[in-house]
C-alpha cells in the first residue's frame, strides 16, 4: 500500500468538462486518506470552476491547452515549474497523450496512475483502464484501489459554487421574472457528438407539456448550443427562459441547481445537475450509460438500444448497421420519466 500522508501530492488531468466532474469523487477520497498532504490538481484553463473551491483541494493549476499552452515546450515549462515544488508523488488519471507528457515532465518521486504507453517506462505504479466492468467515476477511485485503499466512500460527484455566482445566477432569474418558489424544469438539448442529440421538436413538446402543467421551462447549455434552442422555442408554444450561454461553467451549476428536474442528452451539463443533486431524465444514444451514465440514484435512463448490454460495443452495432438512433426515444417515454421523478421527489406546481 503506498504511502499518502504527509506528502507533495500532484493529480494531472487535462479531460472534458463531464469528465472532470466525474473525478470528484476520487478527490474525496484521496482528501480523506492523504491526511497532512498538500495537493495540488492540474487541469485545462477553461473548465477550472468545476473545482475551483472544491475543498479536496490545496492548489489549482490551469493549463490553457488549446491556446498558449499548446505545444510540447510549453507543457515541459509547466512540468519544470511543478516540479521545482518537490513533488512526492504525482498521480495521472487518464491515458491522454497530452496529460502523459505532462505527468512526465514533473519528474516527481513517484509517477503512478494512467497513462499512454509511451510514458509508462517512466512510472513506479500503472493502473489499467478498466472501460469493460466500471462506471467512469469508479474507474478514476480504481486507481486509488489499485494503490491499497479500500475505503471508497464518497458523496458522488462535487462542483461547489461561490456567492458571486450564485448572485449572478440569481439576478439572472429575477430578471426573467422566475418567483422564489415556482417550480423549473430544465433542459439541455446541446451534445458534442451529433448521435447524441435528441431531436429538437421533442423537446419542444415535452417543455410545452410542461409549461401547460404549470411548470416555468429553462434551456441550459453553452454558446455553440444556441441555434439548436433557438429551433426548439420556434416549436413552442410557449415562452421558456433562455439560460443557453448566459453562464460560466460556475455559474451554470449554481443555475442548474435551481431546477425541479432537469432533462437532458448524454453531455456535460448533465454531470452538472447531478453535480447538484437534481433528479434528471437522460437520453442515450451510442454511450452506454453502464459506463458513462448519471452517477446518481436520482436519475431515468431512457436508451436508443439495449445492444451493447450483451457485449457489443457500439462501434460495432453502427458499422453493422443495427443502431437504430437516439430518435427511437419517444416524446411520450421522456414525459412520462419526467413525471415518475416528479411524483417519486414531491415536486410540487
Amino acid at each position: 500500500m503506498i504511502n499518502l500522508k504527509n506528502k507533495r501530492i500532484i493529480v494531472t488531468f487535462l479531460m472534458h468538462l463531464g469528465d472532470l466532474i466525474l473525478i470528484t469523487p476520487f478527490l474525496q477520497i484521496l482528501r480523506r486518506h492523504a491526511i497532512g498532504s498538500d495537493i495540488t490538481l492540474v487541469v485545462d484553463e477553461k473548465l477550472a470552476d468545476v473545482v475551483r473551491y472544491n475543498p479536496n483541494i490545496d492548489h489549482l493549476v490551469t493549463v490553457d491547452k488549446k491556446g498558449k499552452d499548446n505545444s510540447l515546450a510549453a507543457l515541459w515549462h509547466i512540468g519544470k515549474e511543478l516540479h521545482n515544488q518537490h513533488p512526492d508523488l504525482l498521480i495521472n488519471l487518464h491515458p491522454n497523450e497530452r496529460t502523459s507528457f505532462l505527468a512526465v515532465a514533473v519528474r516527481a518521486k513517484q509517477f503512478v496512475g494512467m497513462s499512454h504507453f509511451l510514458a509508462r517506462s517512466f512510472m513506479d505504479t500503472y493502473t489499467r483502464l478498466d472501460r469493460t466492468h466500471l462506471h467512469a467515476a469508479d474507474m478514476y477511485i480504481d486507481v486509488l484501489r489499485q494503490l491499497g485503499i479500500e475505503d471508497h466512500k464518497n458523496a458522488g460527484l462535487q462542483i461547489f459554487t461561490c456567492p458571486a455566482w450564485e448572485k449572478q445566477v440569481q439576478n439572472f432569474y429575477i430578471a426573467s421574472d422566475l418567483r422564489e418558489k415556482e417550480p423549473l424544469v430544465g433542459f439541455n438539448i446541446g451534445s458534442a457528438v451529433p448521435q447524441k442529440r435528441w431531436p429538437v421538436e421533442r423537446f419542444a413538446a415535452v417543455a410545452d407539456y410542461f409549461s401547460n402543467r404549470g411548470f416555468r421551462c429553462a434551456f441550459y447549455g453553452g454558446p455553440m448550443d444556441m441555434d439548436m434552442v433557438r429551433e426548439a422555442v420556434f416549436f413552442m408554444k410557449n415562452t421558456p427562459i433562455i439560460c443557453t450561454g448566459k453562464f460560466s461553467v460556475g455559474e451554470l451549476a449554481a443555475a442548474v441547481r435551481r431546477c425541479s428536474l432537469f432533462i437532458t442528452n448524454d453531455s456535460g451539463p448533465m454531470h452538472v445537475a447531478v453535480s447538484q443533486d437534481v433528479p434528471l431524465v437522460a437520453l442515450y444514444g451510442p454511450s452506454n450509460p453502464k459506463f458513462y451514465g448519471p452517477y446518481t440514484k436520482k436519475a431515468i435512463v431512457l436508451e436508443s438500444t439495449n445492444e451493447y448490454k450483451i457485449g457489443k460495443s457500439m462501434k460495432k452495432i453502427i458499422r453493422e448497421g443495427n443502431y437504430k438512433g437516439i430518435s427511437v426515444i419517444t416524446t411520450e417515454e421522456v414525459i412520462e420519466a419526467g413525471n415518475e421523478l416528479i411524483a417519486r421527489y414531491g415536486i410540487k406546481n
